[in-house]
């Protein structure tokens, strides 16, 4: 069986091959989990335990009709493969270089 994870993942990335973003409530309707545990569940595909993929997150564009205030941000995400590579940093007070971890697509 696979976890919720798992699946939103697969939506996640075959969604970002296309270019498509997606609202939180969009993944709701497509995966019929709730809004809450895929936030959750996106936030943890950023942990290098669950894979270290690239979540980028934007403000949707909206018609100005559709802007009303009470209606507020919508978000979407896209997630991309991300991988880590070691990083050499300058020279830190000590004068020896300092290695870091950092993502690229």
């Amino acid at each position: 069986m696979r976890t919720q994870r798992q699946v939103l993942c697969d939506v996640m990335l075959a969604a970002g091959q296309c270019g498509t973003w997606l609202t939180l409530q969009e993944l709701a309707q497509l995966t019929c989990y709730g809004e809450a545990s895929i936030s959750a569940q996106l936030r943890h595909l950023r942990k290098p335990q669950y894979g270290a993929f690239v979540l980028e997150k934007r403000r949707r564009e909206m018609d100005e009709v559709l802007r009303a205030e009470e209606l507020g941000a919508v978000w979407e995400y896209q997630l991309q493969r991300g991988m880590r590579v070691a990083v050499r940093r300058g020279p830190e007070r000590s004068g020896a270089g300092r290695m870091a971890m950092s993502l690229v697509c």
